[in-house]
């Protein structure tokens, strides 16, 4: 039994082959995954539920032993004395401490639910970057509440009471004592972000090294304004201190991107 050959025309032979293949992977964004906008949507939903009960289970553990965090940033106001002036006051200042205390205990599970749900879309010199910045970020907010506990605080303090010495008794009110050193720590860990944004700048091509050098002028009196800013006291130690920490890190920033560029 003889089988017949097909003569295939010029037409069918130049049409491609169907194949069952995958269709070939970026090599910018291997780890992509399509994801309609529903399952994008139902994914964000279910990291912010996590994050927020493990932002409610810090604050609830934080508030348990409030009374310990509230004497250890009672420490550097030395020779003070504080006063509850209406009826709950403690309570309320307690529920503050608490709040910021759990908030900042649950920044890293924060940061993870942050980073997974970016993770797929970024390309591969985005993930080589996002893990040295998140844990480089961490340290410098960490040293910023440091600096700000060991140094800050204690120089405005100083300057607070030695200029109303023997003129007034130094008896402060409870909550805003602790409003001025909760935002002073704060801001002085958000301060200590400059090189982080000098490294993303660099590190995505936007900036180069010499390019922020030729801008440190501009810097310096850029610190000044924030150290003013971010400061809730108005004594020139406080501000200088912290204007000279930024301008610092800014120097360090650069070096750092130099590095980064090498």
């Amino acid at each position: 039994m003889t089988l017949a050959s097909e003569t295939k025309s010029p037409e069918q032979a130049s049409k491609p082959v169907a194949s069952d293949s995958k269709p070939a992977v970026d090599p910018e964004f291997p780890y992509e995954v399509e994801m309609t906008l529903m399952e994008h949507l139902e994914e964000l939903r279910s990291r912010l539920f996590a994050s927020v009960i493990a932002v409610v289970v810090c604050i609830i553990a934080c508030f348990v032993v409030v009374n310990r965090i509230v004497a250890l940033l009672e420490v550097p106001a030395q020779g003070v004395t504080f006063l509850q002036l209406a009826p709950g006051e403690y309570f309320f200042v307690s529920v503050k401490v608490a709040a910021y205390s759990g908030l900042l205990l649950a920044t890293p599970f924060l940061l993870y639910q942050i980073a997974r749900f970016v993770l797929p879309g970024l390309s591969v010199k985005e993930r080589r970057l996002l893990g040295p910045v998140v844990f480089g970020s961490s340290i410098l907010f960490v040293a910023g509440l440091v600096f700000a506990y060991y140094l800050l605080i204690p120089a405005a303090l100083n300057f607070f009471i030695r200029y109303g010495e023997g003129v007034v008794d130094q008896a402060w009110s409870i909550d805003r004592y602790f409003e001025f050193v909760l935002l002073l720590l704060f801001s002085t860990g958000l301060a200590f972000q400059v090189p982080i944004l000098q490294a993303l700048l660099g590190g995505l091509g936007l900036v180069t090294a010499e390019q922020m050098f030729k801008g440190w002028r501009y810097v310096v009196l850029g610190s000044v304004v924030a150290g003013a800013v971010l400061t809730p006291s108005t004594d020139p130690l406080t501000q200088s201190l912290l204007a000279g920490a930024v301008t610092f890190l800014y120097l360090f920033g650069i070096v750092l991107v130099k590095l980064l560029g090498k």
